[in-house]
This record gives C-alpha cells, sequence and structure tokens, in this order.
C-alpha cells in the first residue's frame, strides 16, 4: 500500500500536487478558521483525487469539527473522518485522533496529563498506522524557538502501541521523516511557518 500522507494546509491545498497513491492521509487543519466554505471547499478539492481511500483527521485550526462535530463531519463526504476511531482498509488497521497539549484558545485542546493519557488509551495494541494532529513529544515537534512541544503521554502511548507509522503535523517546523525502531514518524505538515505551502506530501510504502 502507498500512502500519500498530509497535514496542516491550511485552505491552500489547490497549490499542492498530490502523488498518486492508495490511501491519501490529512492529519489535519485543512481549513484556516473550520468555516463551512472552507470545508465545502475542501471536500471538492478530496473529490478530484483519484486515490481509491481517504482519511481525514482534524486539527486545531478546524473549529467546527469539535463545536458542531455532526454538521461538520456530514460536509466531508468524500473521506473517512477519524475521531478516536479507526479503519481497516486492505487489512491495514488505522487509528486517528484529533487533540494535542493545550495551545493558546484553539480547537481539541486539552491539558497534558490524565485528560490526554485517557484520550491514547483509547488506541488500540495492534493499530498499524496511527494519525494524530500533534506530534509526540521530541519527535519533529522543535518550534522555530527551539521548544520540543509534542506530547509526553502519546510517547507513552506509542510505546504500547509500535505501530509502523505515525503520520501528524501541527508543528509546522518539525516537517519531515524520522525512523524510530520499528516505526516510521512523518511530520506531513505542507505549510511552513510563513504559512506557505511549499513542503511536499511524503509518501510511505507499506
Amino acid at each position: 500500500m502507498r500512502i500519500v500522507a498530509i497535514s496542516d494546509t491550511h485552505s491552500l491545498h489547490q497549490q499542492v500536487t498530490i502523488p498518486d497513491g492508495d490511501l491519501l492521509i490529512h492529519a489535519g487543519d485543512f481549513t484556516r478558521r473550520g468555516r463551512e466554505r472552507e470545508i465545502r471547499r475542501f471536500n471538492a478539492w478530496l473529490e478530484t483525487l483519484p486515490h481509491p481511500h481517504k482519511i481525514v483527521v482534524a486539527g486545531n485550526h478546524d473549529f467546527m469539527f469539535e463545536r458542531e462535530p455532526e454538521r461538520a463531519q456530514a460536509m466531508l463526504t468524500a473521506a473517512t473522518y477519524l475521531r478516536d476511531s479507526g479503519c481497516t482498509i486492505d487489512g491495514v488497521r488505522l487509528w486517528g485522533s484529533p487533540w494535542q497539549p493545550e495551545f493558546f484558545d484553539w480547537a481539541f485542546n486539552l491539558p497534558r496529563g490524565p485528560a490526554l493519557a485517557e484520550k491514547w488509551a483509547l488506541i488500540p495494541d495492534d493499530t498499524d498506522v496511527l494519525i494524530t494532529h500533534g506530534p509526540p513529544h521530541q519527535v519533529l515537534d522543535e518550534t522555530f524557538a527551539g521548544l520540543a512541544v509534542g506530547c509526553e503521554d502519546l510517547v507513552d502511548a506509542l510505546e504500547r502501541v509500535r505501530p509502523k507509522v505515525h503520520i501528524f503535523g501541527h508543528i509546522h517546523e518539525g516537517y519531515g521523516r524520522r525512523d524510530l525502531g520499528r516505526t516510521t514518524f512523518l511530520n506531513a505538515s505542507i505549510c511552513t511557518l510563513g504559512y506557505e505551502a511549499t513542503n511536499a506530501p511524503l509518501v510511505f510504502d507499506l
């Protein structure tokens, strides 16, 4: 299975050249403010892509998916939306979750500690592909100020689950790939720190 991973397109998705693949994954922040118009435009764009399977997780900019989840999800007809839930595609087990440590007053914020650990405890042990919006601590999570802002509790969950690939975004400056143990980590942020959609989609063969 060829997986094409993107994240943090912030309504600039039409500027991105998407490679062919079997599965397209968007790890959140496909809008700027989670407005209805942005969601509908994103969905229309997804409909133009040829990938047989598409999966989307929300991010901290995608407010409507937190505030009016049923209404927002009804607009996203061109992909499978995961929120603390999973699916299986051609035998590959996937799980998606939108949460990240508290970050100003954005969507899907939770305090570090038990609240986030409770969400990560939902991830099944047999997950092959994990999709979260935010990164784990000290893995492609360093800001322009040199701070590692990823989630420590997510690291604990990863030690339990040990997925084949973990896809995320959120920290634009952390874009890239890192292989640690049996897991490949992909920070698939398309936008740079300056919100320019110049990073390339990341491709992973499973």
